[in-house]
């Protein structure tokens, strides 16, 4: 798309990530710097400072005229979309692709994407009955069948809520990776141990466990540290993108990844114990007792969701099969703002997440194509 339109593609560094940090450390005092307003601030200085002198920032010959789209997946679509709103002037469009703009405090909408991805292979059932034997264990066993359980699926010895929350986030490893016409890495990955019938579900559940250990060359002080909720709680270095990400879930949108509650009568995907006491009490342990818990999403889709109401030239893709699908534009049960023309919302038949910004491949799914190339006119559009 950049060659087609003349274009240079940039890429901004976000504050209190890698090397953007306006204050050297990654405290609580420190990170509360970290906001929306400021980091879309940034953003809008460097633009600016671009356009305004061009030859300072860039190697290439750049006009002072030229336009200015945003892209971003996941998170950055949420840049992308808010910069567009906040600066029309300055941005001309916007590509939100899987962009999880609406907040939710208890997501247990990621796992019934996950879900909708098992169920369309067939292994959806067989997965959840794993979920419900590891419960009988963690939830009502005895220390030595914990320690047994967690023996057997070759992960540390932690509490049997860190032990959930740490399988929990080992199986949903590929839950992000894209699909096309001849690959699929959930059903490759996953699916594929369920489907062996000479496995119980928790032995299938185990095998992947230790699938995505291997494949990852994970330790097991890298598991510990995944794992162990306590595990640098004071440790302030920079360059910790985990820590800042979750100080933006404990003061902005929440979006924390649990178990759905009983009542809802949905399938489980992910231990009962990973509930919202698994995440909350971290917030105030990491950044202190000036965090509120819990964080006022309600407040946050106010200013920020609603914003967005109403605002041309963005473009909000979703994939059917995407985690984040339910936190996005385009929800399984129906968008959240309108299909205009000027900002289309386009779900993307059996697509993961961000799959529409990943690079042309021969095997692409028809509907990832066809996003491709409404979002191509559009940008051609907005820059003309």
């Amino acid at each position: 798309l950049a060659q087609k339109t003349n274009a240079l593609v940039v890429a901004i560094e976000h504050r209190f990530f890698g090397q953007s940090n306006p204050i050297p450390d990654l405290s609580g005092s420190s990170l509360q710097y970290l906001t929306i307003e400021n980091t879309l601030e940034d953003f809008a200085s460097f633009v600016r400072s671009a356009k305004s002198h061009p030859s300072d920032v860039f190697r290439t010959a750049v006009s002072k005229n030229a336009k200015v789209v945003f892209f971003g997946g996941s998170y950055s679509g949420n840049v992308a979309a808010w910069m567009r709103a906040k600066y029309p002037r300055l941005i001309q469009g916007a590509w939100a692709s899987s962009a999880m703009l609406y907040g939710r405090l208890d997501y247990y909408q990621f796992d019934q994407g996950f879900g909708r991805h098992l169920q369309a292979l067939g292994c959806a059932e067989k997965f959840s009955q794993a979920i419900e034997a590891v419960d009988d264990v963690l939830v009502s066993g005895s220390a030595a069948d914990v320690v047994a359980l967690q023996a057997k699926f070759g992960v540390p010895q932690l509490t049997p809520q860190d032990t959930a929350g740490l399988l929990s986030g080992l199986s949903t490893f590929y839950s992000m990776t894209h699909v096309s016409t001849v690959k699929d890495f959930v059903n490759d990955n996953v699916c594929s141990f369920f489907s062996n019938s000479s496995l119980t579900p928790i032995d299938a559940y185990a095998r992947v466990i230790k699938a995505v250990v291997s494949s990852t060359g994970m330790t097991d002080q890298s598991l510990r540290q995944m794992g162990d909720t306590s595990y640098g709680l004071d440790n302030y270095a920079i360059d910790q993108p985990g820590r800042s990400w979750y100080y933006m879930g404990c003061t902005w949108f929440g979006n924390w990844q649990t178990a759905p509650p009983s009542s809802s009568g949905l399938s489980r995907y992910r231990s009962q114990l990973v509930d919202l006491s698994y995440f909350e009490p971290n917030c105030q342990r990491k950044f202190g007792s000036n965090v509120a818990i819990p964080v006022d999403v309600s407040a946050y889709n106010a200013k920020w969701f609603n914003t967005l109401r109403g605002v041309s030239n963005i473009y909000y893709t979703s994939g059917s099969l995407d985690i984040w699908r339910d936190a996005t534009v385009a929800t399984s049960t129906g968008n959240l703002l309108p299909n205009w023309p000027s900002s289309p919302v386009f779900t993307i038949d059996g697509a993961t997440h961000v799959q529409d910004l990943g690079a042309k491949q021969l095997n692409d799914l028809a509907s990832v194509t066809k996003a491709r190339n409404i979002g191509d006119a559009l940008v051609a559009k907005w820059i003309k």
